[in-house]
């Protein structure tokens, strides 16, 4: 009997993720308003240090 070669997985690479320090976006500041396709988010630094995005 002849075993069959069972085929390998193409294994894809794994996409690079690019990783922003919240220090550079925000500048100093606690609020920054971002615009993604033709809307503006609010983004901005509790007092706990969380971040929050509103519409």
């Amino acid at each position: 009997m002849i075993a069959e070669k069972t085929p390998t997985p193409s294994v894809q690479p794994a996409l690079q993720v690019r990783i922003v320090e919240s220090t550079d976006i925000f500048r100093g500041q606690t609020e920054i308003m971002i615009k993604h396709e033709g809307v503006i988010y609010r983004m901005k630094i509790t007092r706990q240090g969380k971040l929050i995005l509103n519409k």
